[in-house]
């Protein structure tokens, strides 16, 4: 897998931001709505961190009880983002903030929560980004992540194979595996969820 790079990303997503809500927000629904219910799910008021908050397309589905603050790396990005938090009143975010999610600022177990949806097959180093949010999420809380995987076999397989040379271009990696993220494929105490349409999203939730 060629590893992208902090540009290669900026770059990336400053010519999809104008579109990404319309090309990427329907298809990738069905997973942000489930890992949305299990957020809101978790009791009290935590602080939640989404990591790769984007035009903050999630933003409007946190319950009000939860604390939320949202990183990416990309400030075209997050001024849409921004602009979606005041047309909204979303008084549930307390931040949006432009940071590498590999080497935040925050402190250990800052969070009660940590929510990655679309992100680890975009950062240059993966197993970084699940190091930091283990580190940043407090003992006894959640990591969840969304992605996709690179398919098992089959035509799917074939065509995310055939992608991966474009990766810089898309800003992420058509061919990332599960290996990629966590160096096994098979991580202790994970859960794994397929999300429609058809497992191109898998939700995976770690347990701090």
């Amino acid at each position: 897998m060629t590893k992208l790079n902090a540009e290669a990303v900026r770059t990336a997503y400053r010519r999809q931001a104008a579109f990404y809500d319309a090309a990427f927000g329907r298809i990738s629904r069905p997973a942000r709505l489930r890992a949305l219910s299990i957020i809101n799910g978790l009791p009290g008021h935590p602080r939640v961190l989404e990591v790769g908050v984007g035009t903050g397309l999630a933003l409007p589905l946190y319950d009000r009880s939860k604390r939320v603050t949202g990183i990416d790396l990309s400030a075209d990005m997050l001024d849409r983002a921004r602009a979606r938090v005041r047309a909204d009143n979303l008084t549930q975010v307390e931040a949006l903030l432009e940071q590498d999610a590999e080497a935040t600022d925050f402190a250990d177990a800052s969070f009660d929560i940590a929510a990655s949806m679309f992100v680890a097959s975009v950062v240059p180093h993966p197993r970084r980004l699940l190091a930091e949010l283990r580190r940043i999420v407090r003992p006894g809380g959640h990591i969840l992540f969304v992605n996709h995987f690179v398919a098992a076999g089959g035509l799917r397989r074939r065509v995310e194979l055939a992608m991966a040379p474009l990766s810089h271009k898309l800003g992420w990696h058509p061919d990332f595996s599960v290996a990629d993220l966590f160096g096994t494929d098979h991580p202790d105490g994970a859960e794994f969820e397929p999300i429609p349409p058809g497992g191109l999203f898998t939700l995976v939730h770690l347990r701090r």
